[in-house]
């Protein structure tokens, strides 16, 4: 689980690969207020129910052919991407059951790609295009799969038992936690790719924010060195 708002992991559990990944909310303490965003495969009402108890807010998205009956419609505009916002009531003997309060469902069309998608949340007041949008940020967990994977040698694993996997894993995990805490508390232009690369060539004993504001130096004197003098004085 990634923070959205400075993108970097606030909650991470190694499991069995046999697992289900929707059993990872029974570890997870909600915070009342915050929105946690998942996608289909984390579709369970009697977890999200428990969300919602805590006073947080799940976004996700909703399954084809969801037994539910439309208790209110709410206003959207004619030629937004939000075709259709609904109050509804799931009808199902268990899942009513399981989630026996409001939940609200959001018909959008992506203005990029044409997709149509529908969303499920337990937030009743904020407007469905904030929804649709905090979404889409979900995406940034795939980036930083992804950019660790590249970046942080994962691809492959230099020992299979339990252990070695996690130890790897987690090492990974806090070496792009602290090259983003670095790029932060420094204010480095360099992007954290870059920041790992410079990191990996240097052996000498320098402190960190002296090493990079060098480096600074370093670029803005070739960049001046490139440059012709218009005027002599």
């Amino acid at each position: 689980m990634i923070d959205l708002r400075v993108g970097i992991p606030v909650f991470m559990r190694v499991s069995h690969a046999k697992g289900a990944d929707v059993t990872l909310l029974d570890h997870i303490t909600f915070q009342a207020g915050a929105f946690y965003v998942m996608d289909r495969g984390y579709v369970d009402f009697a977890r999200f129910y428990r969300i919602h108890l805590a006073g947080a807010f799940f976004i996700t998205r909703a399954k084809r052919r969801m037994d539910c009956r439309c208790r209110r419609r709410l206003p959207v505009e004619p030629v937004g991407p939000v075709r259709r916002d609904q109050l509804i009531r799931l009808r199902g003997p268990k899942s009513r059951r399981l989630y026996p309060d409001t939940l609200r469902r959001i018909r959008y069309v992506d203005p990029e790609t044409g997709k149509r998608l529908t969303f499920l949340t337990n937030h009743l007041m904020l407007d469905a295009l904030s929804i649709a949008l905090l979404y889409r940020k979900r995406w940034k967990i795939e980036l930083l799969f992804k950019w660790m994977k590249q970046h942080l040698h994962i691809k492959a694993f230099f020992g299979v038992t339990p252990n070695a996997v996690k130890t790897q894993l987690w090492i990974a995990v806090m070496v792009y936690v602290l090259v983003h805490l670095l790029k932060h508390r420094h204010g480095l232009r360099q992007t954290p790719n870059q920041i790992v690369q410079i990191l990996g060539v240097m052996i000498v004993k320098t402190p960190i924010n002296q090493m990079f504001s060098e480096i600074e130096q370093g670029i803005a004197r070739d960049e001046n060195r490139n440059q012709l003098t218009l005027f002599e004085f």
